[in-house]
């Protein structure tokens, strides 16, 4: 017998969240005779941010690689908005409307702000690339088009003055902002963050943790993020669920995860 999960919930600081949007059920992702990945099932629900933590070597970008179709675990499910997802290439994904960063910047560095954040765009052109070379009519129209939604995007995250400067020249915080532009491009509704706030200096991370905020917020994105830095998970989600060695051992409120004796011994450091 299974059970249905409720259409809403509501967070601790009154937030409400909505309904089962990604279910993994009972993963397990093995590596020739190493599991990286052993019957793990968390869900994400619509609108909010959930975190997923633990120590490195934890299988944390394993399933983020999962989530966005890169592995296909040889047991359990996926399920994205209620059906089970078969296995997809990456692009795939993209078309469902799912968006990623990486934990190790992904970016074109010879190309400009503005055309790495318009690669984002590729899902919504659909102009035949003879049309794109001549650039004229439909293919013109389209690509305008998409500019726009680039520009508002690279306002959104305050990188005007550096929209037509090469991503080779930039420092390492604008270049995860960059990275955060690109992926909000596409438009998802899922949007996957491997490690935002990676390499950051304490300003760095505030501006990241706004511009997340402000995402889930005003555009209501649903985010999933792995994050080592406890102050900003703990802050920022409403909900963590917590690996290690390729298990769960806690899933719960920050709250919970905080005060789960489990989580503590592992990860945390904290002895009672």
């Amino acid at each position: 017998m299974t059970t249905t999960a409720p259409e809403t919930t509501t967070t601790a600081d009154g937030r409400t969240i909505g309904p089962v949007v990604m279910e993994m059920k009972n993963i397990t992702l093995r590596f020739g005779g190493v599991a990286a990945i052993t019957d793990i099932s968390f869900d994400i629900r619509e609108g909010e941010i959930r975190a997923i933590i633990g120590p490195n070597g934890a299988g944390k970008s394993s399933m983020l690689n999962v989530i966005s179709g890169f592995y296909t675990p040889q047991e359990g499910e996926v399920w994205y908005k209620g059906a089970p997802r078969p296995p997809m290439k990456p692009y795939e994904v993209a078309r469902q409307g799912i968006a990623r960063t990486f934990q190790n910047i992904a970016l074109f560095e010879g190309m400009t702000v503005l055309d790495n954040v318009m690669t984002g765009r590729l899902t919504h052109m659909h102009t035949p690339i003879w049309r794109q070379a001549i650039w004229k009519g439909r293919a013109e129209q389209e690509e305008i088009a998409n500019r726009e939604v680039c520009e508002k995007v690279i306002d959104f995250l305050e990188i005007q003055h550096i929209r037509k400067t090469p991503v080779a020249r930039l420092p390492y915080g604008l270049k995860k902002r960059v990275e955060l532009a690109r992926a909000l491009a596409a438009e998802p509704s899922l949007l996957l963050l491997d490690e935002p706030m990676a390499g950051m200096n304490v300003e760095e991370k505030e501006d990241m943790s706004r511009f997340i905020l402000d995402v889930n917020d005003e555009f209501g994105t649903t985010i999933a993020l792995i994050e080592h830095d406890m102050g900003v998970v703990m802050d920022l989600s409403d909900r963590v669920v917590v690996m290690d060695y390729g298990k769960k051992i806690g899933d719960g409120t920050p709250d919970e995860v905080r005060n789960n004796q489990d989580v503590i011994d592992a990860y945390l450091g904290v002895e009672h």
